[in-house]
C-alpha cells in the first residue's frame, strides 16, 4: 500500500506511525503547495508555468535551490501511472488547502480505477486560522491516534475529481478550502493585508508577513509566499524594502509604504 502525504513535516510524523521500513518502500511525499500559483499545466510535463512560478517565489538568497521542473514532472508522471499499478493508496490529510487539493488530485488520478483508495482524515474540517489542523501540526507521538483509514467510495471520488478539474481549469492565483470546496481568487486580498500592515515608518518585514499568515483563512500562507508578494508589491512601487536579506530570504529586511 502507498501512503501519500503533503510535505516533509507530515512525512516525519507518518513515518513514525507506519515505521521506517514501511515508509522506505511505501511513503510518497508530494511537496507542491497546490493552494497557490497556476495549475493549468501541473499535469502536463514539463510543467513550464508552474515551475516558473516557484522559481519566482523562491528567495534568491536561499540555497540550495530546488530543480522545480524535475520535481513537478516527477509528481505528474507518477500520479498519471498510479492507477496502472496494483498497490492500494492511502492519503493522509488535514485542513490544509494543499492537502485537500492533493486528495482531490489523487481522486482524479484514480478515477475509473477499481484500485482501493483510502483517506486518513487528521483535521477538524474547518480551515479557519483558529481551528485548522494540518497533518504536520500534529505531534508525531500522537499521530497514531488518527490512523483510522476510511475508504473513499465511488461518489466521493467522483466529487473530489470534479473539484480538482475545476481548480485546474480556474487557474486562480490563490485557492482557499472552505466548507468542503475550493474558491479561487487573485492576489488582491492577500496584498491588501500586507499593505494594511505597513505604515510610512520602517518595521521588520517579518512582522508584516506574520500579519498575512495570521489572517489567511482557507489556506496556509507560507513565509516564502508572503515574502514573494512583498517583493512583487515593491516592484510595483507600493512598498519599499530595506536592509540586507539573510539566509532565510527575508530575515534582516525592513518594509514601509512607498
Amino acid at each position: 500500500m502507498w501512503h501519500l502525504v503533503c510535505g516533509d513535516v507530515a512525512a516525519a510524523g507518518v513515518t513514525r506511525v507506519i515505521g521506517v521500513d514501511v515508509a522506505a518502500r511505501a511513503l510518497r511525499v508530494l511537496r507542491d503547495d497546490l493552494a497557490v500559483g497556476p495549475l493549468v499545466d501541473v499535469e502536463t510535463p514539463p510543467c513550464t508555468l508552474r515551475a516558473q512560478f516557484w522559481r519566482d517565489v523562491w528567495p534568491s538568497t536561499v540555497t540550495p535551490r530546488p530543480d522545480f521542473g524535475i520535481g513537478l514532472c516527477a509528481d505528474a508522471d507518477w500520479l498519471a501511472a498510479l492507477k496502472r499499478q496494483d498497490r492500494p493508496v492511502t492519503l493522509w490529510h488535514g485542513d490544509s488547502c494543499s492537502e485537500q487539493l492533493l486528495l482531490a488530485r489523487v481522486a482524479a488520478a484514480l478515477e475509473g480505477s477499481d484500485l482501493p483508495f483510502w483517506e486518513v482524515p487528521c483535521g477538524t474540517g474547518d480551515s479557519s486560522v483558529e481551528t485548522r489542523r494540518a497533518v504536520g501540526m500534529i505531534d508525531p507521538a500522537g499521530l497514531g491516534a488518527y490512523f483510522l483509514p476510511k475508504q473513499v467510495d465511488v461518489g466521493r471520488k467522483a466529487l473530489l475529481a470534479s473539484q480538482w478539474r475545476s481548480a485546474v481549469a480556474g487557474n486562480a492565483d490563490v485557492r482557499r478550502w472552505q466548507k468542503g470546496d475550493f474558491r479561487g481568487e487573485d492576489h488582491r486580498k492577500v496584498d491588501a493585508i500586507l499593505l494594511g500592515a505597513c505604515t510610512s515608518d520602517w518595521q521588520p518585514l517579518a512582522r508584516v508577513m506574520t500579519e498575512l499568515m495570521g489572517q489567511s483563512d482557507g489556506f496556509f500562507a507560507t513565509d516564502f509566499f508572503a515574502f514573494w508578494r512583498a517583493r512583487e508589491l515593491a516592484a510595483q512601487g507600493r512598498l519599499e524594502l530595506g536592509g540586507t536579506a539573510g539566509q532565510d530570504g527575508h530575515g534582516g529586511l525592513t518594509v514601509r509604504l512607498s
